[in-house]
């Protein structure tokens, strides 16, 4: 990307990036999740596949903040105040392992060798 790009994109240079960023987290802390939990892996076969190779204890954490996002928006209701102030909507733990699969499934491409998975409408 270009110099002026990522001055845009970038929260601490860009006074709109930051705005965005704090408009982001507090939508995020209204329901208690966090930005890796927008991911979806039905859309991405390489999200499903870093999810399959996480811990089960951080997959269990993620399934129930998305969880409780939901009822929380079937409810009409947000977090309650103390509780929205303990979240960290964007601590991440899926960037690392989903940016492994990504360099894994380009080498795989990159030598010829056959996909891990196909892609397939559900």
């Amino acid at each position: 990307m270009s110099s002026i790009l990522q001055s845009l994109l970038n929260p601490r240079k860009s006074w709109l990036a930051a705005q965005h960023m704090k408009s982001v987290s507090q939508s995020l802390r209204n329901y208690g999740l966090r930005y890796d939990d927008l991911y979806d892996p039905y859309y991405d076969l390489d999200v499903k596949e870093a999810l399959n190779r996480l811990p089960r204890e951080i997959v269990d954490a993620r399934n129930q903040r998305l969880k409780r996002a939901m009822d929380l928006s079937m409810k009409h209701q947000y977090l309650p105040g103390d509780l929205q102030a303990m979240q960290t909507p964007f601590r991440t733990y899926l960037q690392e392992m989903l940016a492994l699969v990504k360099r894994e499934r380009a080498e795989r491409e990159a030598l010829g060798a056959l996909p891990l998975y196909q892609r397939t409408i559900p």
